[in-house]
């Protein structure tokens, strides 16, 4: 790891995870000198914000890091998180990237003259090309409406949740049934702990159908391999991922099952008043609009064992187990003694510190496979980037080696090259 800044990098990699390490990988292949700042450690979010009892939900096959596919002896087991964790040690030292740790990067600059200028805690350096590897998992997002809550309730975002024992005796509530909450909500109620589950509009997805893991039913199908541009897939982006497990071997996670077994479920929460949390009367379609898209991932599966004429077990369409009688409007916290609140409401993306006008609308930027509008710039590590693996070690490394590839094109072919002088190894 470099000491010392130089004046002038070919490239500059900002965020040290897994998108920013892959692009320092093809950046070497490529000789392409570079620096990559990460504002906290390498890889931090495995090692730092994934609590105890933290698996895989993709099978282990899926792990394909460029050049450090799983090399374990389980390919469709599921890493619990200390498995996981050497599987990235491995690759880091593997890549052996030129990061500097500790270091925020300020500021991302388009000179006049071309190139761009880097502002960062460990000084200002210039650079022809800039890949951007900050995801959108930058800063916990917590609803306003937590204020509101009672001083004495302890409240945490998933990023900070480790084990059921964290926690002070007493009921819990859950905000959000994405992949983290519904997961969460499973390993307290699996240690008996009072849980209050508040649903959303996070779709769910079996574990096992048909014999076979549905992760490799839709590697077969090609769903890994379907783009964002294909028809009705550009808001894929924005969506919340299916909940389910690899606990324990990977099973599903049911909410209606959990309300069987005495978990209470409400619908969107909407607010906090007069020590109450008040909720939206659409737990019923929360719940429907997650089986719908359970049964329909099965029934695509159906479709292909039939057009391919494969020997598997029997079709079935998942039945509810469970009904609400009633929309709960709100929950009491002082009455049904909540202690503890977990906010498993996703995050919020921090681009601040970029000062190119790179993104749409919505804060997004504005790409194709990582190749932003401005010549030089590039993103990585994004959901959805290109393909529904693109976050994951399923395929950031196939995106980045596409962005460096189009990097090196770019550094090798273009006359108005501000730095191309000074560069070293071009």
């Amino acid at each position: 790891m470099p000491h010392n800044l130089k004046q002038h990098y070919s490239a500059v990699v900002v965020g040290g995870g897994q998108a920013g390490l892959s692009a320092s990988h093809y950046l070497k292949k490529h000789g392409i000198d570079h620096v990559v700042f990460e504002k906290k450690t390498v890889a931090h979010k495995w090692k730092d914000e994934r609590w105890d009892a933290f698996c895989l939900v993709t099978p282990n096959w899926q792990c394909q890091l460029p050049d450090h596919p799983y090399d374990g002896d389980d390919p469709h087991g599921f890493m619990v998180k200390d498995e996981i964790l050497g599987y990235v040690d491995r690759f880091i030292k593997k890549v052996d990237a030129p990061v500097l740790e500790h270091t925020t990067v300020n500021s991302v600059e388009r000179l006049p003259s071309g190139g761009f200028r880097v502002e960062s805690s460990a000084g200002t350096v210039t650079t022809d090309s800039v890949v951007l590897c900050t995801s959108l998992y930058a800063r916990p997002a917590i609803p306003r409406a937590a204020e509101r809550l009672a001083d004495d309730i302890v409240q945490m975002h998933t990023v900070d949740y480790r084990n059921p024992s964290q926690l002070p005796d007493g009921a819990v509530v859950v905000v959000g049934s994405g992949q983290s909450g519904a997961q969460i909500a499973e390993d307290l109620h699996l240690a008996g702990r009072k849980v209050h589950m508040v649903t959303g509009n996070a779709p769910r997805c079996a574990r096992f159908y048909r014999g076979r893991d549905v992760v490799d039913w839709l590697a077969d199908v090609g769903q890994y391999d379907i783009t964002v541009e294909h028809d009705g897939m550009t808001k894929k982006k924005h969506d919340t991922n299916h909940y389910l497990t690899g606990r324990d071997g990977g099973r599903d996670l049911d909410l209606r099952k959990f309300a069987l077994e005495g978990m209470k479920l409400y619908g969107r929460m909407e607010g906090v008043s007069s020590g109450k949390m008040l909720f939206a009367p659409n737990l019923k379609a929360n719940l429907d609009n997650a089986d719908r898209v359970y049964n329909g991932i099965n029934a695509l599966i159906d479709k292909h064992i039939a057009a391919n004429n494969i020997d598997a077990p029997p079709a079935s369409v998942y039945a509810p187990l469970w009904e609400p009688t009633s929309e709960p409007a709100e929950l009491d916290l002082a009455v049904e003694n909540v202690t503890s609140v977990i906010w498993a409401t996703g995050f919020t993306p921090d681009w601040s510190y970029v000062g190119l006008p790179i993104f749409d609308g919505t804060g997004y930027p504005v790409q194709r496979r990582g190749v932003t509008g401005i010549d030089g710039v590039y993103v990585l590590g994004l959901p959805w980037l290109w393909t529904w693996g693109s976050g994951r070690f399923l395929a950031v490394g196939k995106d980045a080696e596409h962005v460096v590839g189009h990097l090196t094109d770019y550094l090798g072919s273009t006359n108005e090259r501000p730095f191309k002088q000074a560069a070293t190894g071009r």
